[in-house]
């Protein structure tokens, strides 16, 4: 790993405080065993990580380090449930699944209030799929630059719940506010502009920039 990217990892594993929770656990597989005490967020990459490289090399925005984030979500305290997608992903498909795994979760007694779903890219176009599955039962949903196109081609998905946007305006993939507006039934929206000039690599590794204030949202929804 280059020297750049080990001081971004670095710098927001410190951020979150080492002291401030009790590190959670990364898992790659739904759990067996559900701890209705744990917070579970389940993350979803971008395209660029379908298939079978966990870190690949984007040619303008670098390396896409999808385990580091992971960890640097579990370091936050939470269950993080991070699915390595392979290529050719049926988005809708996929966000069917996660949507019947939040549903176990809520089953075993799990409050919804304890399960985000987190996406960037067409990770967040896949959790705005399962959030718009879940209006009977709404969770977290936190969208990483993921309102492109797909929003205005789509008008039947719709959100439900407690949710985050948050984009570097840097990036061509920018507000969610169109989502947010046909969103009947949203609990509270909430929406950060960062600005690293990274484009849509900012959220190619766990930069505090959005890394801090999104499990701050998460923990505030507690």
């Amino acid at each position: 790993m280059r020297l750049g990217l080990l001081l971004i990892v670095l710098s927001a594993l410190f951020a979150l405080g080492p002291d401030k929770v009790r590190a959670g656990e990364v898992l790659e597989s739904f759990p067996g065993e559900i701890d209705a005490s744990e917070r579970y967020v389940f993350y979803s990459h971008g395209f660029i990580v379908e298939g079978d490289d966990p870190r690949p090399v984007h040619p303008r925005w670098g390396a896409y380090l999808f385990p580091e984030i992971k960890a640097a979500l579990a370091n936050a305290g939470f269950t993080v449930i991070g699915y390595h997608r392979p290529a050719g992903t049926d988005p809708k498909a996929y966000a069917e699944t996660l949507a019947s795994q939040v549903r176990t979760l809520i089953a075993a007694g799990v409050p919804g209030g304890d399960i985000t779903l987190v996406g960037f890219s067409r990770g967040g176009r896949i959790t705005a799929y399962a959030a718009h599955g879940l209006a009977n039962s709404p969770v977290n949903v936190v969208i990483l630059a993921g309102c492109g196109g797909w929003v205005e081609n789509e008008p039947d998905i719709v959100l439900s719940g407690d949710v985050l946007s948050v984009y570097e305006i840097s990036d061509r993939v920018g507000s969610c506010a169109r989502l947010r507006e046909r969103s009947q039934h949203v609990k509270s929206f909430e929406e950060i502009a960062i600005g690293t000039g990274a484009e849509h690599g900012a959220f190619y590794t766990p930069r505090p920039e959005w890394l801090t204030p999104i499990t701050d949202w998460i923990n505030a929804r507690r």
